[in-house]
C-alpha cells in the first residue's frame, strides 16, 4: 500500500535533540572548515566551477539520468551540431538546465530571500525545453501526483504527495518554516528538504530542485560564503536508504532518524568536498608557475583561469573569447599541448576547430 503525505506533522513538533546534537557538532565543522577554504580563496566560484557542472550530473543522475561531466563539457564545446542519440541529448540538456537554475535562483537571491518565487522561477529553468517541459515548467501541479515505478497506478505507488487542493497551504507552510528561527540550521535544513520532497509541488524535477535547495539555504543561512556545496553524491551512494528514510517519515513520523542521515551526508560531503576544493586549489597553485614557464606569456594566468573554468573547451571560444591577442593565444594553446597539459579529445577538421581537454582538473573533479 502507498504511504501517504504526513498530514498535520509538519513541521514537526519534537525531535530528539539528545541524539541530534552529538552529530550536529561534526557536521557544522565540517562545513566550517570546507568554508574556511572557501573563503581563502578570492576566485573560489570560478575555480570550483567545474564541481557544480558535476553536482549537476549526480543529482541528475539519481532520476535516471546516464551522463557525465566529460560527456557534457564536451557537447557544451562542441555545439548543437554535435552528432548523438536524441536520448543522451536529452539527459545532457537536463544537465546543463540544472546548473542554468542554480545560478538563476542565486541571481534572484541577491535581492530576495530563499522563497517560493525562487523556487518556481528555477524550476521554469530547470525543465526549460527538456523531456517534461510540457508539464507546467514554473507551476505548481494541480492534480494529484505519486511516486513509484515507471507506469504505475496510485495503488501501487511507494508514496503519494500532499493533494492538490492542500498544496499552497502547504508550500506557504514551508516557506515560513525557512525564515522562522532555528535552533540548528543544518537540522532545519534537513527538515526543509525532506517537506520539499514529500510535498512534491511540481509535476516533474522535483527531487533536482529540493537538491539544489541545499546549497541555497546554506549560503542564505551564512554557512558558507556562496552556494558551492555538493550533496548529491552521498545521496546517489545511499540512494536507497535516502528514499526509505524520507518515507519513514510520513509512514512513522521519523523525523529524528531522517535528521540523522542528512547531517552524515551533510559532514560526509562537506569533508568530500573540502578535499576537492583543496586539491583544485593546489593544482590551480601548481599551474602558475608552470604555465608561466611554458608560454612565457603576460597572459598566461587568464589563460589558466579560462582553462579552470572550462575544462573542456573549444579551441576557437578560447581564441575569440579569452580577451588574449589571437597570435598568442594560438601559441598559448600549441605550447600546452606539446607539454602535455592539454589533452585533445577532437581534432580539428575543415572548418572545425580542436576540442581540447585539461585532464587534471577533471580527474580530481570526477574523483
Amino acid at each position: 500500500m502507498a504511504v501517504q503525505y504526513h498530514y498535520g506533522i509538519f513541521p514537526p513538533e519534537e525531535l530528539d535533540w539528545k541524539r541530534l546534537i552529538p552529530v550536529i557538532g561534526p557536521a557544522s565543522m565540517a562545513v566550517a572548515r570546507y568554508d574556511g577554504t572557501l573563503s581563502a580563496v578570492q576566485n573560489a566560484s570560478l575555480l570550483l566551477s567545474p564541481l557544480i557542472t558535476q553536482e549537476a550530473v549526480l543529482s541528475s543522475r539519481i532520476e535516471g539520468t546516464q551522463t557525465t561531466m566529460g560527456e557534457v563539457l564536451e557537447y557544451e564545446a562542441e555545439g548543437v551540431g554535435k552528432t548523438m542519440e536524441p536520448e543522451k541529448r536529452a539527459d545532457i540538456q537536463e544537465v546543463l538546465n540544472y546548473r542554468r537554475a542554480m545560478w538563476t535562483a542565486v541571481e534572484m537571491m541577491k535581492k530576495l530571500p530563499l522563497c517560493q518565487r525562487v523556487v518556481r522561477e528555477a524550476h521554469r529553468v530547470l525543465m526549460d525545453g527538456v523531456r517534461g517541459d510540457g508539464k507546467d515548467p514554473g507551476e505548481y501541479r494541480r492534480t494529484q501526483n505519486w511516486i513509484g515505478s515507471h507506469g504505475c497506478t496510485i495503488e501501487e505507488a511507494r508514496f503519494v504527495p500532499i493533494s492538490p487542493d492542500q498544496l499552497q497551504e502547504g508550500m506557504s507552510a514551508w516557506e515560513k518554516h525557512i525564515h522562522a528561527d532555528a535552533q540548528d540550521h543544518l537540522v532545519r535544513l534537513a527538515v526543509l528538504h525532506a517537506e520539499f520532497e514529500a510535498l512534491h509541488p511540481f509535476n516533474d524535477g522535483n527531487g533536482r530542485l529540493g537538491r539544489m535547495l541545499v546549497p541555497l539555504y546554506m549560503a542564505e543561512k551564512k554557512l558558507l560564503n556562496g552556494p558551492m556545496f555538493y550533496i548529491s553524491a552521498y545521496f546517489e551512494a545511499h540512494r536507497d536508504e535516502y528514499y526509505d528514510r524520507l518515507l519513514d517519515i510520513s509512514r512513522k513520523g521519523k523525523w529524528t532518524e531522517w535528521c540523522l542521515f542528512f547531517l552524515e551526508a551533510v559532514r560526509d560531503q562537506a569533508e568530500q568536498n573540502q578535499r576537492k576544493a583543496n586539491a583544485i586549489l593546489s593544482l590551480y597553485e601548481e599551474m602558475k608557475p608552470r604555465i608561466t614557464d611554458i608560454t612565457r606569456s603576460q597572459h598566461a594566468i587568464n589563460a589558466l583561469d579560462r582553462i579552470f573554468s572550462q575544462p573542456i573547451f573549444n579551441g576557437s571560444d578560447f581564441i575569440n573569447t579569452s580577451g588574449i591577442p589571437e597570435a598568442t593565444a594560438r601559441r598559448i594553446l600549441r605550447e600546452l599541448r606539446n607539454h602535455d597539459v592539454l589533452d585533445v579529445v577532437l581534432e580539428a577538421s575543415g572548418r572545425r576547430s580542436a576540442i581540447l581537454a585539461f585532464p587534471e582538473l577533471l580527474n580530481i573533479t570526477e574523483g
